[in-house]
């Protein structure tokens, strides 16, 4: 008996026949339906993924060089480093200049400087083992010599601050080096920086051990800046020439390839988005490439994702599975079946990718309540992964918002008592001159070393904060209150007459007066405090004002301590406290 008539005979074969070739019809377009959505699920995942690489890697390379490039901005408008390089064999100003750079070497990541001036060619330099203390002068850069010509580079590309991956020779060091032109009108000065060593940077930002991920900076020109492989990296990227470079574009073969990635380039530039993406064939393989820009630093941040390495498409294999297994049932239950539990689950997923694509993740992050099968863990996996990239987000602007306000903290602010610091006291006295007449008072602790002598430095601390919280809550809001010293403080007050400026004095001294200061070990420590107060016109410069309030609590000092004296114009300009 043949097997045609044998399968017409047995109607149980015959359904089991039909049922499979609907089966085989529905299944074969639901497969290809089925494999498209789930690789667009995978590739926006895996975009998706990528762009936060990005925008990760962006704010550790932003964190990594971004304080550096502020310190070296700020050192390279000091004064003091501009008066050196206009009189560089003046003692007085070659003093006050190395003892600017020595101050900011305390504060630079790498705890080193150079410092080139432009009008003699002179390389200043020390490191953190302080190793050139006093001989900070290494050699002097000469044009004709090639190892010096990332300084003349540097110096035609105008004011600001340039990043530049180099090997001095001359040094024997390989750094990321934050090279800053000081200008005088047209004139350069010269060139002052720091650096960050390259293989910490990388180690630091670069040379994260990820499957499937790979990240590196490179310039406008596409030049590696810093990668985890040594090789790729562009030293001395700022005197090479093009044709000797190792860029972005060498690792893909095709012009259109090399097209795309300068057009996504271009695109982050012009504000198209933080991130933009594309395949790209690399090693022979495609992979999605994301390009986000540090604006700050002219660099581009570059993440390689192999997205099958990162996102397994086997994980999609107990779907066909779970179709073999109800081959059996009626085709058009199936379809439904199918339908429900796979085409349009999937089909959420995607709407939730989109949506999480956009930057709403409130639907991701919902509990999921439906079956636990693949797509469930799936769908389950997304949404922790959704809640991981927005506390992510949310943590990194945190970190962002508490690391600024850190730094104005140190930047203006005293640590032990919370009042301003000399800095911060500058800042307030140049707005408060602007606005009239002002009093300036300068408080002094009245035998501060016999406290300290007697009941410890720790005693001598608490009694210093808690002066300043007192002096701090007899003030009104417009006044500023700073640590002027150890055991000295100042109060400005705007717009203020000599009464007024008595009357906070004495109210000041009440509040210091009222009661001893008791220690953490229980000691009782009562304390008074000696105030020279003086009046200032507008526009009066701080040392002027400084200078009279000075002349002021000397006389009180003087006086007998522990009382209020206000400058007058017969009071010696000169004299000085002890």
């Amino acid at each position: 008996m043949s097997i045609g008539r044998h399968i017409a005979d047995k109607l149980s074969l015959r359904v089991l026949f039909f049922v499979s070739l609907g089966f085989v019809a529905v299944a074969l377009p639901s497969y290809f339906a089925f494999n498209w959505i789930a690789g667009q699920t995978v590739i926006q995942l895996g975009t998706l993924f990528a762009e936060k690489q990005v925008l990760y890697d962006r704010h550790r390379g932003l964190g990594a060089l971004t304080r550096e490039v502020s310190l070296a901005e700020t050192l390279a408008g000091s004064q003091a480093i501009r008066d050196w390089a206009l009189d560089e064999n003046n003692e007085q100003t070659r003093r006050r200049g190395i003892a600017e750079l020595e101050h900011f070497r305390q504060n630079f990541a790498d705890r080193s400087y150079f410092f080139v001036i432009d009008k003699s060619g002179n390389y200043y330099f020390n490191d953190a083992a302080n190793a050139y203390a006093g001989n900070q002068l290494r050699y002097a850069v000469d044009a004709e010599n090639p190892r010096d010509a990332w300084y003349f580079t540097t110096r035609a590309l105008g004011e600001g601050c340039h990043l530049n991956v180099d090997n001095d020779a001359n040094l024997r060091v390989t750094k990321v080096w934050m090279n800053c032109v000081i200008r005088e009108g047209h004139n350069v000065l010269g060139i002052l920086g720091t650096g960050i060593d390259l293989s910490a940077f990388i180690q630091e930002v670069v040379n994260v051990p990820q499957p499937g991920i790979s990240s590196m900076f490179i310039d406008r020109m596409g030049r590696v800046q810093a990668h985890r492989n040594p090789d790729l990296v562009n030293l001395r990227s700022l005197s090479e020439e093009m044709r000797d470079k190792r860029t972005v574009f060498s690792m893909v073969e095709s012009e259109d390839d090399r097209q795309t990635i300068r057009q996504l380039m271009t695109d982050v530039v012009n504000g198209a988005g933080a991130v933009s993406s594309a395949f790209v064939p690399v090693d022979g393989k495609q992979q999605l490439l994301g390009i986000g820009y540090l604006e700050q630093l002219g660099w581009f941040n570059v993440t390689l994702m192999d997205v099958d390495t990162i996102i397994d498409r086997r994980l999609f294999l107990p779907i066909g599975a779970l179709l073999v297994g109800v081959i059996s049932l009626v085709a058009f239950v199936l379809v439904l079946v199918f339908k429900k539990t796979v085409l349009d689950r999937l089909s959420h997923l995607e709407q939730l990718v989109r949506r999480a694509r956009q930057g709403d993740y409130a639907a991701a992050m919902d509990k999921y309540e439906g079956p636990q099968d693949e797509i469930g863990r799936l769908t389950i996996a997304f949404s922790e992964m959704a809640k991981a990239v927005d506390d992510n987000t949310r943590m990194l602007e945190q970190r962002v918002e508490e690391r600024t306000s850190e730094l104005q903290s140190l930047a203006f602010k005293d640590g032990q008592t919370g009042l301003l610091n000399r800095r911060g006291f500058t800042a307030a006295h140049a707005e408060i001159a602007q606005q009239g007449s002002y009093g300036l008072l300068l408080i002094d602790i009245d035998r501060f070393k016999a406290v300290n002598d007697t009941h410890g430095h720790s005693a001598g601390d608490a009694v210093v904060a808690e002066i300043a919280q007192r002096i701090q809550s007899v003030i009104d809001e417009r006044s500023r209150c700073v640590r002027w010293g150890g055991d000295e403080f100042g109060v400005l007050i705007p717009l203020a007459s000599a009464n007024t400026a008595r009357a906070c004095a004495y109210a000041i001294m009440a509040a210091i007066n009222k009661a001893p200061v008791q220690t953490l070990e229980g000691a009782q420590i009562a304390v008074t405090a000696s105030v020279g107060a003086c009046i200032a016109e507008a526009g009066d410069a701080l040392e002027v004002a400084t200078d009279m309030a000075d002349v002021a609590l000397y006389m009180a000092k003087e006086q007998g301590r522990n009382m209020v004296v206000l400058f007058d114009a017969d009071m010696a300009p000169n004299s000085r406290r002890a």
